[in-house]
């Protein structure tokens, strides 16, 4: 099986696994629960979690909640009203690599927080829509930063999307800040990226837990991120991940 048709595949089933577990974030459901849901739903799709196969990580996905930006390790306190949930995870199909990201909030829902979470999800169809042949990680990177900092948010500058594939995490980065140093790498036609925009209310700047894995705003202030995984075609970008 070829890299396209077997990305496509993997894409369409992270995609739908993705769909089932919004409805499933609820006040009093733990990210235990939510991480269970999901790994018997790869396993029994006959693929593997793709974060399981990251050395010392033991969980099918990434969960983290209102500050908590990314690598949270599930665990069993239960999501409360108004709670924002970021749930990151990864299939592994036939050889490649699929990662896909969403945030929810938990209801009911905070006005203020819904149009930072639109936001975001603007920031990545922008970003999503430079990835194109000839154009470069830096015109990714900027629809991200021209999207988030406007709004009067912070885009964060410690972590990046990445090239994916064969591996999960591969060249070239994807910063979701413009820099320079990226105008260099040129996109090109059957190339596979994972764009995520990871954005946060209050200032960039993580720390990380006691726990080794989670990072955090150092400021305590409420984050988000959205992730596709996507393919570049002659004619433009395909996203394979998209919830169905």
């Amino acid at each position: 099986m070829n890299k396209l048709t077997a990305m496509v595949e993997g894409g369409k089933r992270l995609g739908h696994i993705k769909s089932l577990i919004s409805s499933k974030i609820k006040a009093g459901v733990t990210p235990r629960e939510i991480d269970q849901v999901i790994d018997d739903l790869i396993v029994k799709g006959g693929d593997r979690p793709s974060f399981k196969m990251v050395p010392g990580y033991f969980n099918a996905t990434c969960i983290n909640v209102n500050s908590g930006m990314v690598h949270g390790i599930p665990n069993d306190i239960p999501f409360k009203s108004g709670d924002v949930v970021k749930v990151d995870m990864g299939l592994f199909h036939n050889g490649y690599h699929l990662d896909s990201s969403l945030t929810i909030q938990v209801e009911p829902v905070d006005n203020k927080t819904t149009e930072f979470l639109k936001i975001g999800q603007l920031a990545l169809s922008r970003a999503i829509v430079a990835a194109r042949p000839g154009n470069t990680i830096f015109d990714i990177s900027l629809a991200m930063q021209d999207t988030v900092e406007p709004a009067g948010y912070s885009v964060i500058r410690d972590l990046t999307g990445h090239g994916i594939g064969k591996e999960l995490h591969m060249e070239p980065y994807i910063p979701c800040f413009a820099d320079p140093h990226t105008k260099k790498n040129i996109l090109h036609e059957n190339q596979t990226i994972a764009i995520e925009i990871m954005y946060a209310m209050g200032r960039p700047s993580l720390v990380e837990d006691s726990d080794g894995w989670t990072l955090s705003t150092q400021d305590g202030s409420v984050t988000g991120m959205f992730e596709e995984t996507v393919y570049i075609s002659q004619d433009g970008p395909i996203i394979l991940t998209q919830a169905n």
